[in-house]
């Protein structure tokens, strides 16, 4: 696995856990908007 190079002034896609809604943001929007549940950004991989 390769480490992601992350520049926090850049906008990255965060997907929606329960309904895989997907935001483009440059922070992390914290909860869905649709259904309220976490989100995770998309370029992070899964440990």
């Amino acid at each position: 696995m390769r480490d992601v190079d992350l520049k926090p002034d850049e906008e990255a896609p965060y997907e929606c856990f329960q309904c895989g809604n997907i935001i483009i943001a440059e922070n992390s929007p914290g909860q869905c908007p649709d259904c309220s549940s976490p989100m995770r950004n998309r370029q992070m991989p899964f440990e």
